[in-house]
């Protein structure tokens, strides 16, 4: 029986299981590290033994491995005025880290 877990990074919460990979809001951390999640709930993948932390669980921490630091593809941002011929408009690329959970526990 796998566990599952609900983690928080970057503002958003996240449905993780192991091996899982996701993109993240970026993490200060090289290519290759090691970085630890706090944990709001576990659960078996058949939902027993359901945790809840009040926010978190101190004594559980999600283990991740770092696959990449990237950013995503060029957004285009356009700020328009009408009858006035102003325009503006600028690009955004968001840093985000991928990431790979190894260890629930």
């Amino acid at each position: 029986m796998s566990k599952i877990a609900v983690i928080k990074t970057g503002g958003k919460q996240y449905l993780v299981k192991e091996k899982d990979t996701l993109k993240v809001e970026k993490l200060v951390a090289k290519k290759d590290g090691k970085v630890n999640f706090d944990v709001l709930m576990t659960s078996g993948e058949d939902g027993r033994a359901l945790k809840l932390g009040t926010p978190i669980i101190k004594d559980v921490k999600v283990e991740a491995k770092i696959l990449d630091q990237g950013r995503a593809e060029k957004i285009r941002v356009v700020h328009y005025k009408n009858k006035t011929r102003q325009h503006k408009v600028y690009g955004h690329r968001q840093p985000f880290t991928k990431v790979e959970i190894t260890k629930i526990g």
